[in-house]
């Protein structure tokens, strides 16, 4: 009886000395499904028709890859709203990012500008995750090589915080605080068959801290 019990009390003491077993590091998370999605476009596109009075004079542009259609959907939504076409297309950042000489050689994407221009006009930037700021300084950049907008505006599917540059979104779908070591991943139907926004571990990058 004796032996059983010093047996016992010997596992219980082995359990405890053992270290934890680490969390599964491939675990995602999905924090927005296509149905929440839907709703954050629609509340952000009503956003901009009250903060830019209507939205006449409203230029929407995404930043590839994601960006830009989410801006075709903002775009849409005005539209149904304001029964008028919203002018809308894409700004490639490509050439003016700060860590092309670090990262790996980038395929370039396009830049379509609608017809009339961005000059006068009230330009709303439209990518899928804020993240450092850095994305938002090189679309600016680009920007200004391109024409003098009246005013220049940001929205975003999901700010993740942890900005480097005091840059800030007028529009944001979702704020969803995060860890340096998670990554933020925007899936589109256009793109990737579905839509989700999903939260996994960091992936580390040659020569990269981490997403601009």
């Amino acid at each position: 009886m004796c032996a059983q019990k010093r047996t016992e009390s010997d596992a219980h003491a082995a359990q405890a000395a053992e270290p934890p077993k680490p969390a599964d590091r491939g675990a995602t998370k999905t924090v927005l499904e296509g149905p929440e999605i839907t709703r954050a476009l629609t509340r952000i596109a009503h956003e901009v028709l009250e903060r830019t009075k209507g939205g006449e004079d409203v230029t929407l542009l995404g930043i590839p890859t994601r960006g830009v259609p989410l801006a075709r959907r903002l775009a849409e939504r005005i539209e149904r709203v304001e029964d008028r076409t919203v002018p809308w297309g894409s700004l490639d950042i490509t050439m003016y990012r700060d860590d092309l000489r670090l990262a790996p050689a980038r395929a370039l994407g396009r830049t379509e500008i609608p017809a009339g221009g961005i000059d006068g006009r009230v330009v709303v930037l439209v990518d899928d995750v804020l993240f450092s700021g850095r994305t938002v300084r090189a679309a600016l950049d680009a920007l200004n090589d391109l024409g003098r907008p009246r005013a220049v505006q940001l929205a975003t599917l999901v700010d993740r915080g942890h900005r480097e540059l005091p840059i800030r979104a007028d529009y944001v779908g979702k704020n969803l605080p995060t860890s340096l070591r998670e990554n933020v991943t925007v899936l589109l139907e256009e793109l990737d068959g579905r839509d989700a926004v999903v939260l996994g571990p960091a992936k580390p990058r040659p020569g990269a801290e981490g997403e601009l």
